[in-house]
């Protein structure tokens, strides 16, 4: 179902077109939140240059051509200013449509048309811990996936770890020093950072080492069976470490989805040969680069796209020119969504630009750059440790539940094993919720103090906005019985009802314009709605068809909250 200012926004298109003879789209409604009604058309304005006449002439032509037509079925319509035009919905319609989103398993989200949709996030590296920068592109990746296959696509998730490459001669080597069965072997799972700093030290300091690091790394690119099979070990030990953290952060992302760079090895030569072939590619230097107009360098040369290094190698540029004809070619994408940092734009729109001209990126496939901002300190700088090193996700994870369960302990009526499933639930609820309340290509600052704060647009609040109407259902009992006209009494209740029928426009929204943070603001703004509602209108005290209407009122607006912070990825927990 269409919320109020979609149908509203419809009937005000059908009314410009049917009364200046423009063309569906051609000019915008220009709806906007109003504080004098519920909605405001500044479309006069636009307009009035194009015919030539005051926008108030063109509001007067418009607001004639509406009362023409249906729109006093849901909304009274005024002129005001220089030729806006106020629509204040009636209060009746609003209530008969409150009762058909109601009934609607899908809260009024749409279905929209689908498409095809591989989405790159997350992206650690095996045999490394995962760590701060990894979980903006994990929790909004995993958001987005959530919200568009809610409307109706067909994400396909795309985890591109690093999982080859030179490092690995080194780690094998040190994994068959070690044994793998032993207990450092065993850190792979649970303290990755060590496992790879005792390779990279040995590298460093033990020449013979070095060397036979570096000849395992051509055996392992020739696919020779024992150094795959070591190879797959360290893979399968990281998984368990990144199944870890994905279970701790309710991350929907599973070994299947895993397409790392290893999964296009094959496919690298064949991308080279097909670039230079065409012409797109050519030698400089030794390399092979594609050269692209428009970019260029400080120094004014051109700034080129290494296809191939001088060594043979092939780098980062040349895997995701085969990961974008992958998706294309076999995963049939029509759109495809890299949630990657800030600073890959330029790489990424490189790519892209070479992807096209060799014909593997079709303009009918959208290609969209989610960018990242950065996760800052208290200094406002990037978030690290003191000795300048990247924070380790879990420590951060740590760090949030830590402070909810040091706020717990007060709560003896709780059993201990029921104040750590909350104080985990809401830890991971709050981080979360920080990252994703903010546009995703904007830094924020964590702190744990605000963000776990039950105050405030926080995940915490809005947990506790459920917990809280979960608590006032319990004390209604069963009203299944009772059969009334749901009636709408006072405006907490009007403003309450406008909110609830918005998720729906909301979430397409976020799915469409890839912001997770129009969701959030708005489960936000949903929260203090019900929280007036709930100070002005009291439930348990009333009666007859006003109690009926205002448990109704309650149970749709948690069920709005917890499908919206599903779609979030955030868990609820039974109490707080």
């Amino acid at each position: 179902m269409l919320s109020p200012l979609s149908q509203l926004d419809r009937l005000v298109s059908d009314a410009i077109q049917a009364t200046f003879g423009q063309a569906p789209g051609q000019v915008d409604a220009a709806l906007r939140p109003s504080r004098f009604a519920d909605a405001q058309a500044n479309a006069a304005l636009a307009l009035a240059k194009s015919l030539g006449q005051s926008p108030r002439e063109t509001g007067s032509q418009l607001l004639a051509g509406l009362t023409e037509s249906n729109i006093q079925r849901i909304a009274e319509v005024e002129l005001s200013g220089p030729g806006f035009l106020n629509f204040t919905f009636h209060t009746e319609w609003l209530a008969e449509q409150f009762s058909m989103l109601e009934s609607d398993p899908r809260l009024g989200v749409p279905t929209q048309n689908a498409k095809v949709i591989p989405i790159d996030y997350s992206a650690p590296n095996v045999a490394k811990e995962m760590h701060v920068g990894h979980l903006r592109t994990t929790v909004v990746g995993d958001s987005l996936a959530r919200i568009l296959e809610v409307l109706g696509h067909h994400v396909i998730r795309q985890n591109h770890i690093g999982d080859w490459g030179t490092p690995f001669g080194m780690l094998i080597e040190h994994l068959i020093d070690v044994g793998t069965g032993s207990a450092e072997a065993r850190l792979l799972e649970s303290d990755p950072n060590t496992f790879y700093q005792s390779a990279r030290s040995k590298f460093d300091s033990d020449s013979s080492f070095a060397q036979r690091s570096r000849f395992r790394v051509v055996r392992l690119q020739a696919h020779e069976p024992e150094s795959l099979e070591i190879w797959q070990t360290l893979v399968e030990r990281s998984k368990q470490y990144f199944n870890e953290i994905y279970a701790r952060l309710n991350i929907s992302l599973k070994d299947a989805d895993l397409a790392g760079e290893s999964t296009y090895n094959d496919d690298l030569a064949a991308v080279c040969e097909e670039l230079e072939a065409s012409g797109i590619a050519r030698v400089s230097n030794g390399a092979l680069c594609v050269f692209l107009n428009g970019y260029s360098g400080r120094d004014g040369e051109p700034s080129p796209l290494i296809i191939r290094k001088s060594d043979g190698g092939y780098g980062y540029a040349t895997t995701d020119l085969a990961t974008v004809r992958k998706r294309v070619d076999q995963l049939a994408a029509d759109r495809l969504l890299y949630v990657v940092g800030a600073t890959q734009e330029l790489h990424l729109r490189m790519v892209w630009e070479t992807a096209r001209l060799a014909g593997w990126l079709p303009e009918r496939v959208q290609a969209e750059h989610i960018q990242i901002g950065s996760v800052l300190g208290p200094d406002h700088k990037i978030l690290r440790t003191r000795s300048g090193e990247s924070v380790r996700l879990r420590a951060l994870l740590d760090e949030a539940t830590a402070r909810v369960a040091d706020g717990m302990k007060d709560r003896p009526e709780l059993a201990v094993q029921e104040r750590e499933e909350i104080s985990e639930k809401v830890g991971i609820g709050a981080v979360k919720y920080a990252d994703l309340s903010v546009a995703h290509d904007t830094d924020y600052v964590f702190d744990v103090k605000r963000m776990t704060a039950t105050t405030g647009n926080t995940g915490p609040y809005l947990q506790y906005a459920a917990t809280r109407i979960q608590s006032i259902l319990r004390s209604t009992g069963d009203e299944s019985g009772q059969r009334y006209t749901f009636a709408i009494t006072n405006d907490s209740e009007r403003a309450l009802v406008l909110s609830l029928l918005g998720f729906g426009s909301v979430v397409a929204e976020a799915g469409t314009d890839a912001k997770p943070h129009l969701l959030c603001a708005h489960l936000f703004i949903l929260a203090q709605e019900f929280s007036r509602f709930y100070e002005t209108s009291p439930i348990l005290s009333a009666e007859g068809a006003v109690r009926w209407s205002r448990v109704r009122l309650a149970e749709v607006t948690l069920a709005v909250i917890t499908r919206g912070l599903d779609l979030l990825g955030i868990e609820l927990p039974t109490r707080m």
